[in-house]
């Protein structure tokens, strides 16, 4: 529950910028290419819309568990007041003694302050499965933890696919006669040689056996994402993705740009669907991230100025990328397509880009795994009870670990892997939980403080009619995606 360190509002509007731009943008331009533009910049328009809609949700619901926790709290201390009464301890001597302590650990900024803090105030960090454990049902519990575990053995998946595959078409393609030739549209076969008899698959693999053996590891202990780290990730993300849009303006500028992007293929939109979610999925860490902003008043309005501007840069990004390579020639990972020799002649502005996800995806694997792993524990835990040491140690890590290195080692495809972790898990975290959530807090804060309360971080969409909706919307989604890979694979 500790909030950390505060932050001001456009501090924490960098940080939710950073957060949700990330490994989904880089397959966002094949996606793009595949649908067609018009009908995926409508379908990313609607899906920032509706991510925006239920990060709102999210904060609404955060801000009803702040209430609830110090309400809480306040009937505790109104219990413990009545037995020190009872006990021949006075009522002054009691207010006295506790205005005391609260006064000496407060900052004397705080106690200077005149009137109490709004019961809806968001200061206590509440992450989204404690939220579910407040306002679900058992049931509902179980469910949005099988939805983290799933999506989140998605993410691990994408990280130990796209780590070897970069590796593999960069190395691969240094070597022989394929060199410089790795962004350059020719599609190659696994079964192509790599290093004499060594196959590209087989690269793919031995990169892929080394990246769990350095990374595996780490699951197995717990680890904490320094500072320094995420400046650094930060930093390397900001400078490829600026060369990659300002590479292919160039390119376009000279009259070079070989894209014909088509107006709309409907065959696409399953794919974009899915990596449309995932590249705006950020509601699972919205505590994390919104709690410490000092000054919240006007938290909804920046959050929607984050999304405007996401929106920019993922149309800008996606743009520049299909008008300026042809449809056939763009990778899964968009930074390949720029360690062609033709597009860039620098090698180390090649290597840099090509090696991007390397860096970068490394650092958050552990990361993502240790909370994988700890949210199995939480699923299975029994209040009171403990694991023992081999279930602790072993089990949960090892079951954390091999699901994901096991698809990797199956299939490299990134845009499928993509598509359908962000169409099935992330449309469950982004659209269906934030909007159980926001219903099942306001029937609460109804119940416990009555139906003249009003939540000071009430969504702006706060007519039930919204929450139908997007319920609506993702239950379509799921049949919808279903569908679509039923009909695909039949026609296969």
């Amino acid at each position: 529950t500790d909030t950390g360190e505060l932050y001001s509002p456009y501090v924490g509007l960098v940080y939710m910028f950073n957060l949700i731009v990330g490994t989904g943008a880089l397959t966002m331009p094949k996606a793009f290419a595949t649908a067609g533009w018009l009908v995926s910049l409508v379908l990313l328009m609607f899906l920032g819309f509706m991510s925006y809609m239920t990060t709102t949700f999210v904060v609404e619901a955060m801000a009803a568990a702040n209430a609830q926790l110090r309400w809480k709290r306040m009937e505790k201390r109104k219990v413990r007041d009545d037995e020190d009464s009872s006990s021949g301890v006075s009522d002054s001597d009691v207010l006295l003694q506790d205005g005391y302590e609260r006064a000496e650990t407060r900052p004397i900024l705080s106690v200077q302050r005149r009137g109490s803090p709004n019961i809806f105030e968001i200061t206590e960090r509440v992450e989204m499965g404690q939220m579910a454990s407040m306002f679900f049902n058992k049931v509902g519990v179980n469910l949005f933890y099988f939805c983290i575990i799933i999506y989140l053995y998605g993410d691990l998946a994408i990280y130990a696919a796209a780590v070897p595959v970069s590796l593999m078409q960069v190395t691969c393609s240094a070597t022989g006669n394929h060199s410089c030739n790795v962004g350059d549209g020719r599609k190659y076969n696994d079964t192509d040689k790599c290093w004499g008899p060594i196959r590209r698959i087989d690269a793919y693999r031995l990169y892929l056996a080394a990246f769990t053996l350095l990374l595996g590891p780490f699951t197995f202990f717990n680890v904490q994402k320094t500072k320094y780290l995420q400046i650094m990730t930060s930093l390397m993300r900001w400078i490829a993705f600026i060369l990659m849009i300002i590479l292919a303006l160039i390119r376009i500028s000279r009259g070079q740009a070989e894209g014909h992007p088509s107006m709309a293929q409907l065959s696409g939109i399953r794919n974009l669907f899915g990596v449309c979610v995932y590249s705006f999925m950020c509601q699972h860490s919205l505590p994390s991230l919104i709690t410490p902003i000092s000054k919240k008043k006007h938290v909804n309005k920046l959050v929607l100025l984050d999304y405007i501007l996401i929106l920019a840069f993922y149309s800008l990004l996606s743009f520049t990328a299909i008008y300026c390579f042809r449809n056939d020639t763009l990778m899964d990972m968009y930074t390949l397509n720029f360690t062609n020799c033709e597009i860039i002649n620098m090698a180390f502005i090649r290597y840099f880009l090509g090696l991007f996800p390397v860096f970068t995806i490394s650092t958050n694997f552990p990361i993502i795994a240790v909370t994988l792993r700890n949210n199995w524990k939480t699923l299975f835990h029994r209040e009171g009870g403990t694991y023992p040491w081999v279930v602790d140690r072993i089990v949960f890590p090892a079951i954390t670990l091999i699901p994901p290195v096991l698809v990797a080692f199956c299939t490299h495809d990134l845009e499928s892997l993509v598509g359908i972790t962000g169409a099935y898990a992330g449309n469950g975290i982004q659209y269906l939980i934030p909007a159980f959530l926001a219903y099942c807090s306001r029937k609460d804060t109804q119940l416990v403080f009555g139906s003249g309360t009003v939540n000071k971080h009430l969504s702006p969409f706060r007519h039930t009619f919204w929450i139908v909706f997007v319920l609506i919307w993702g239950f379509s989604c799921f049949v919808f995606v279903t569908a679509n890979i039923v009909l695909s694979e039949s026609k296969l």
